[in-house]
């Protein structure tokens, strides 16, 4: 870990997908923290920490207006964590839940290590899905819904140069071709080796020192549990998952961390609600170490 000492830990849950509770991915949230809780797993590093809930906003309202005030929540949640010199994980249904998290720590000379099966580099202009999901790291990187992301404080572009994108490899080949336009560093699947990672970060040191840490479950190979329906083979195994988290935190002051998408319903056998437990027990020990 490098950068201020954290003194604690506060889980921030953002239950929500497309701006509606406990639905989808949304339930994935309540299922970790009752994992969570279950297992006694933070308890017993030290850090049981604080639970904090995004508070829900109207179902009659437009999806998009509901993600951005989702949005607008969350980023006082973390902005809170920050200012009480706590580290915030947040657990969320929605990827686009990146939009809170960054203003909320300021994106200012911030770098992002993002984790996901997909790129979410969709624009509305070129989405075929219309998710809003889809267009996550789009947006975080200034593209689409110029009006509506100006309503989150402390929302700024990141700029591309300054994404490190890992296990990517559920693409269309127009979205291939987007991300190979962009100045986006990508390590497609599993294929990658344990030192082009170390460059890539490396290199991202070269630009910036804090960094957000953001966990799309599916980044995680399908043989490690099923995170979501959008599952796609040949991703991360845990271990190599946790030892890249590990690289992340060796060289930056990492100023959040998410982890999402994770849909309880297509977790049959409970594989996934475990293997996350233990990524986000990871997490809280590299953040924390020797109890804070």
């Amino acid at each position: 870990m490098t950068g201020r000492p954290w003194q604690g830990l506060r889980l921030i849950a953002s239950p929500y997908h497309d701006g509606l509770a406990q639905v989808d991915r949304g339930r994935g949230t309540t299922r970790l923290l009752e994992e969570l809780h279950a297992s006694g797993a933070l308890s017993a590093l030290g850090h049981p920490g604080t639970v904090e809930t995004v508070a829900s906003v109207s179902p009659a309202t437009p999806e998009a207006a509901r993600v951005f005030e989702l949005n607008r929540g969350l980023a006082g949640h973390v902005r809170d964590a920050n200012a009480d010199g706590v580290f915030p994980v947040v657990l969320a249904g929605d990827c686009n839940s990146c939009l809170g998290t960054v203003a909320g720590c300021g994106a200012r000379d911030l770098g992002v290590v993002w984790f996901d099966a997909h790129a979410d580099f969709d624009t509305p202009e070129d989405s075929r899905s219309g998710s809003l999901d889809g267009m996550g790291l789009a947006m975080l990187t200034g593209r689409g819904w110029d009006a509506l992301r100006e309503t989150i404080p402390g929302l700024a572009p990141i700029p591309e140069s300054h994404v490190v994108l890992v296990s990517a490899r559920d693409l269309e080949q127009t979205q291939r071709d987007r991300l190979q336009r962009s100045r986006i560093r990508c390590l497609e699947g599993n294929a990658f080796s344990d030192t082009d990672l170390r460059v890539a970060l490396d290199e991202l040191r070269e630009r910036v020192r804090r960094v957000y840490l953001h966990i799309d479950l599916d980044a995680l190979d399908p043989g490690e549990g099923t995170a979501n329906q959008y599952s796609a083979p040949d991703g991360l195994s845990s271990a190599r998952l946790q030892s890249a988290v590990g690289e992340v935190f060796d060289r930056f002051h990492v100023v959040a961390a998410a982890i999402t998408a994770y849909n309880p319903l297509s977790d049959a056998d409970g594989r996934m609600a475990d293997t996350a437990t233990r990524l986000l027990t990871a997490i809280v020990g590299y953040a924390l170490p020797n109890d804070g």
